[in-house]
C-alpha cells in the first residue's frame, strides 16, 4: 500500500499481564496498512507473552523511563503517516483504525478520537458507553481547560502534527497525553466518533489507581501551564 496510508500503532509495555491481548486486538484490525510497535519500557514481568508475536511486530526494548519516553521511542522508529497509541491493558475494536481513517479523510481534520467502554480485569464491560457530549469548538476548549475527557488509546492523528507541537513531554509521568492534546488543540481541528471503538480496562494495578494523588497534582500543573494560551484561544473562538 501507499506509505501515506500507513498507521503506526505504539504500545508502551511495562510489566502488564494483558499485553498479548492488546497486541492481538491490533493484529485483528480490518484496516490492513498497520505497523505495530511494542516498546518494552524495561519490563521484568510478562515479556514471554510477546514471544509468539515477535515476527509480526516491531519490538523495541529500552531502559525504564515512563510512558512518555516509550511513546517517543515508538514514534522515532515509526514509518507511518498516522499515529495511534494503545495502552498495554486496553483493546481496540476490530474496525477502530479503519473508521478513524475514514473520519479524518471525510472531515478534513488531522486528529480523531472516539467513545469507549470500560472493562474489568476479566474483559467484561461494566458501564454504559463513555461519550463526550456534542459541543462547539469553544465548548471543547473550555472542557479541555478543566478536564481531559479524551482517552489516549482512542486517539489517531497525523504524524505531521508532531513536527509542529513536538513530542510527548517525558517529564510528565501521568499526564503526557493531556499535555499533548492541549498543545495540539490551538492548531488543529478535531473530529470525534460517538461509537465506542475501544475497551478501556480498569483494574487495581493501573497507574491512575496506584498514583492518584500524584496524578491529580500533575493535572493541576498541566492546566496551569496551558491556561494562558487556551484562555486567549477561547476568547478568539468566541469572537468568530
Amino acid at each position: 500500500m501507499n506509505q501515506k496510508t500507513k498507521v503506526s500503532v505504539v504500545i508502551p509495555f511495562y510489566n502488564c499481564p494483558y499485553v498479548h491481548l492488546a497486541v492481538e486486538s491490533v493484529l485483528a484490525q480490518s484496516y490492513a496498512d498497520i505497523e505495530l510497535i511494542v516498546v518494552d519500557d524495561g519490563s521484568t514481568l510478562h515479556t514471554e507473552k510477546l514471544e509468539a508475536y515477535k515476527s509480526r511486530i516491531v519490538y523495541v526494548r529500552k531502559t525504564n523511563g515512563g510512558t512518555g519516553s516509550a511513546l517517543n521511542r515508538g514514534i522515532e522508529v515509526a514509518n507511518g503517516a498516522y499515529f495511534a497509541w494503545l495502552s498495554a491493558d486496553d483493546l481496540f475494536h476490530p474496525d477502530k483504525i479503519r473508521r478513524q481513517i475514514e473520519a479524518i479523510r471525510s472531515s478534513g481534520t488531522s486528529f480523531n478520537h472516539t467513545a469507549y467502554y470500560y472493562i474489568n480485569e476479566h474483559g467484561q464491560r461494566f458501564h454504559d458507553i463513555v461519550r463526550m457530549p456534542a459541543c462547539s469548538r469553544p465548548a471543547l476548549i473550555q472542557t479541555m481547560m478543566s478536564s481531559c475527557p479524551v482517552n489516549g488509546s482512542t486517539v489517531l492523528f497525523d504524524m505531521e502534527i508532531l513536527s509542529r507541537v513536538g513530542m510527548f513531554n517525558e517529564t510528565l509521568l501521568y499526564t503526557q497525553d493531556y499535555d499533548m492534546w492541549l498543545r495540539i488543540l490551538p492548531h488543529y481541528e478535531w473530529s470525534y466518533i460517538e461509537e465506542p471503538l475501544l475497551d478501556y480496562r480498569v483494574h487495581n494495578e493501573m497507574g491512575s489507581v496506584l498514583h492518584s494523588e500524584a496524578q491529580n497534582r500533575e493535572i493541576a500543573k498541566v492546566q496551569f501551564m496551558h491556561r494562558g494560551k487556551l484562555t486567549e484561544l477561547l476568547r478568539k473562538e468566541r469572537r468568530n
